[in-house]
This record gives structure tokens, C-alpha cells and sequence, in this order.
């Protein structure tokens, strides 16, 4: 390592994105991280015999940037990707419904069979849905027009119902983007559809770790950057970046490093406090992006209820449940991930608990005679940004008017959703700001990962 000293504040998914890339085009990497681990929002804890995921994360064959940081990270074959997309529909006392996609057909007629024999609507409301998938292609998600009025009424709009909405368009927006379609942006929602669904067949296959995050992010990112030759300190939370004499000096619990270059890659919370004034003078408005919570809720059942590997729920409390039995452990480990969760966020867990262990009793009946070994709740308040109308335009860009100093995280002016893949894609961002500022290329760092695979 000969190049210029950066640091990275921050060691989730956006940081270590852009530690390796910033190594990969030769230059030394400080990684500086909070928590006693590296991982961000996507960690794990240990309860009894199970390594538990604060949430449930999926992602999708279109997630590139996401999929490429596993594949650098050797655990790759942990988030395993389906071979065509396929969704269980689970209503109580109703034969489950899957659906999927056609694999033979080309997108956007890829989905025309599902849309048709999509039994929870009725044949009209089929036909509308497949005028308004049409009409979504003609949405630009990097129109600022689209950001400014919500999904919801650009559906209602084009001739969906309420129960269309609700049993088939916020299936999908509420788990993506954290928001009912009425709270969620036309452009984050363009883009989530057509990039996932619409413009390409096999785009929207879904892919779900096997691994706890832990083990799939964390502990194999800090084995890459020191293999690479970077230097990964957690348990250090940084108190304040300054500038001075074109270098930067960020001083944290009992640290102070020196760098050229700085990667800011923490929630916007924390980078509006650490980012310097004349970095960012209108880091006020950061704060407009506010916070959306997902709650999720956690059952042990001593024996299988469900063969189902996951499921959406319609018409019950239950959105989606996950199967995350490890390998070995005996018994069910099923987790349901509530999204948008504003209303249930401070609900005292024994009262979720009947009401989640209820519904699922409902949709799988076996649970209804088998023993619950543990339940419990884990709440994430501040899981994403609000990705509302408008929200765009708080979103900063990478580059700040502090040469050197570059923002990063799913927050950041990505055009994509708050999502792991957003995250990834920031880190790079921020990684070429800062290439650029000392003079490197980004070609060196695709090259050096070319060279490798």
C-alpha cells in the first residue's frame, strides 16, 4: 500500500463497500466502526442454541452491486437465489396461491399468467392491475415530478381499487420500501417495479441468506480489508472530523487519526452532528428524511408447522414469515417481519405476541397443536429513512463541498430504495468521490477485482 490515507467512519454494508474499493485502487484504509463488530444494521445476537438477525433481509437477482460484494466477501453460495420468482400467498382456511413468474416468457409479459390467475382479485381488477404494470414502465424513477406525489395515488389514479391496492401492490411496497403505498414515493416505487419486476424476467428472483448476518457481512468484511492490508478498529465512536491544512483529523474515544480522504458512511442522524458546516451547510435538512421502523417477531415451535420456506400474508396481521431453522437445531424457528411498523412499534410484546402467535396459528393449523418453545420481539426504530413523497430532495449526493470528505450510506442520493443494495451502491459512490479528490481512478479498482475473479 502506497497511496494516501482515507478513513471510513462507519462499518455497515456502506462502508465496507467502500473500504474495498478504496483498497482495491491502492490506497491505505482506516475503518472505524462504533459497534464491536462490523455489519451496521444487518448484525446478529445470540439467544440460547440460535444466532438471531435483528431482521429478516431479502434481496433480489437485480441487487448487482450487493451480489458482487458477496461474491468478494467468499459467502456468495449463503444467500442463495431462487430460480425463478415465486411468492406463497397465504390466507386463513385458503389453499395457498404462489405467485410467479413465467420462466419461458419475456418481460413484462412475464408475469401476465400470474396477474391473470391471481385468485385473491377479481377478473376486472386482474385486467386493471395489468393496465397500471403497463403504465408503470412509462415512470421515470429520476423524474423529480415522480418523487413528488405518493404511489398510492398515482395507483388510485390509474384506476386501482382499495382492495387491489391492498391485496396486490402492497404486498411488495410496503416489505420494500418500509411504506404503505400511500406514504411511499412514485419514484422509489418506479424503481422497485420496473428495476425488480417490470423490465426485466428474472430480475425480482429472490434471494435469502441461509447465514446469520453476522457471518455473512460482518466477520468475513473485517477478514478482507486486513487480508487487503487495511486496519479495521471497532468500538471507537468518532466525535468530531475537522479539517485542517487540506487533511483531515477525526477524533474519537481516546483515538485521533490523520487522513487525506474521509468516508462519512453512519445514518444521517449521526452524519448531520460529525459532518463539518462549510461540508455540508444545508445538512438541516437531513433530518426531513426522519425514520420508519420494522418490528419483527420471533417463535420456536418444537416441531414443524410449515414446509413453507417463506410466505406473504393476506387479509391477517402477518406480512411475511421466514423459516430460519439452522441446520441442526430441532423444531421451527419462524420469523415475521412487519414493515411499517409506526403503529405497533411501542405495543409491549406479550400483546404482539398473542395477537402474531394467533395469526400464525390461523395460517399454519399445525401450529395450533404444537408446543412454543421461545417467542420474543426485536424492534428496529430507525430500520430506514421515511421514503415518502419528496424525499428525494433531502437525500444529499456523495460528494459534499469539502474535497475529500464524501457521504455514504442508503440515505444518500442513491436513486434507489433504502435497501442493502442502496447501501452498497453508496459506499462505491463515495469511494470514487474520493478517488477522484486524490487524483486515482476507479477503473484501477474494477480491474483489480477483474484480475482476481
Amino acid at each position: 500500500m502506497t497511496g494516501d490515507q482515507v478513513c471510513v467512519i462507519g462499518g455497515g454494508l456502506a462502508g465496507i463497500a467502500s473500504a474495498v474499493r478504496l483498497l482495491d485502487a491502492g490506497h491505505q484504509v482506516t475503518l472505524v466502526e462504533a459497534r464491536p463488530a462490523l455489519g451496521g444494521a444487518t448484525y446478529s445476537f445470540r439467544r440460547g442454541d440460535l444466532t438471531v438477525d435483528t431482521g429478516q433481509h431479502v434481496f433480489l437477482r437485480c441487487y448487482e452491486r450487493y451480489r458482487e460484494l458477496l461474491s468478494r466477501l467468499g459467502t456468495e453460495d449463503r444467500a442463495p437465489l431462487q430460480d425463478g420468482f415465486a411468492v406463497p400467498i397465504l390466507r386463513a382456511g385458503v389453499p395457498p396461491y404462489v405467485l410467479a413468474r413465467a420462466r419461458r416468457l419475456p418481460a413484462p409479459a412475464h408475469l401476465l399468467p400470474a396477474l391473470l390467475s391471481y385468485r385473491p382479485l377479481r377478473f376486472g381488477q386482474r385486467l386493471a392491475a395489468i393496465r397500471a404494470a403497463a403504465a408503470l414502465r412509462g415512470v421515470d424513477p429520476d423524474d423529480p415530478a415522480a418523487d413528488g406525489i405518493s404511489f398510492g395515488a398515482w395507483l388510485a389514479g390509474h384506476g386501482q381499487d382499495a382492495q387491489t391496492i391492498t391485496r396486490l401492490w402492497e404486498l411488495i411496497c410496503t416489505a420494500a420500501l418500509n411504506a404503505p403505498p400511500d406514504r411511499a414515493s412514485l419514484a422509489l416505487a418506479a424503481r422497485v417495479f420496473r428495476t425488480g419486476l417490470l423490465d426485466r424476467a428474472d430480475a425480482a428472483d429472490l434471494g435469502r441468506p441461509t447465514a446469520p448476518l453476522a457471518e455473512l457481512h460482518g466477520a468475513p468484511a473485517g477478514a478482507l480489508l486486513r487480508q487487503r492490508g487495511g486496519t479495521v478498529r471497532t468500538g471507537i465512536r468518532v466525535r468530531q472530523i475537522c479539517q485542517e491544512h487540506g487533511r483531515f483529523q477525526i477524533r474519537g474515544d481516546g483515538v485521533e487519526l490523520t487522513a487525506s480522504a474521509v468516508v462519512l458512511a453512519v445514518p444521517h442522524p449521526q452524519a448531520a452532528r460529525l459532518v463539518p458546516a462549510q461540508a455540508a451547510p444545508d445538512r438541516t435538512r437531513w433530518a426531513r428524511l426522519g425514520a420508519a421502523p420494522i418490528v419483527n417477531v420471533h417463535v420456536r415451535y418444537q416441531q414443524r408447522v410449515t414446509e413453507l420456506e417463506f410466505a406473504a400474508g393476506l387479509d391477517t396481521p402477518v406480512q411475511w414469515v421466514f423459516d430460519r431453522t439452522p441446520a441442526g437445531v430441532s423444531g421451527q424457528y419462524l420469523v415475521v417481519s412487519i414493515s411499517a411498523a409506526e403503529e405497533v412499534l411501542g405495543t409491549p410484546a406479550a400483546a404482539l405476541l398473542r395477537t402474531y402467535l394467533a395469526a400464525l396459528a390461523e395460517l399454519f393449523p399445525l401450529a395450533q397443536r404444537v408446543r412454543v418453545d421461545d417467542a420474543f420481539v426485536t424492534r428496529e426504530p430507525r430500520a430506514t429513512f421515511r421514503q415518502g413523497p419528496g424525499s428525494r430532495s433531502a437525500r444529499p449526493p456523495a460528494q459534499t463541498r469539502s474535497p475529500g470528505l464524501a457521504l455514504a450510506g442508503a440515505w444518500t442520493d442513491t436513486g434507489w430504495p433504502d435497501t442493502m443494495e442502496g447501501a452498497v451502491r453508496s459506499g462505491q459512490q463515495a469511494a470514487d468521490v474520493v478517488l477522484a479528490h486524490l487524483g486515482s481512478s476507479a477503473s484501477a479498482s474494477a480491474s483489480a477485482t477483474e484480475a482476481r475473479t
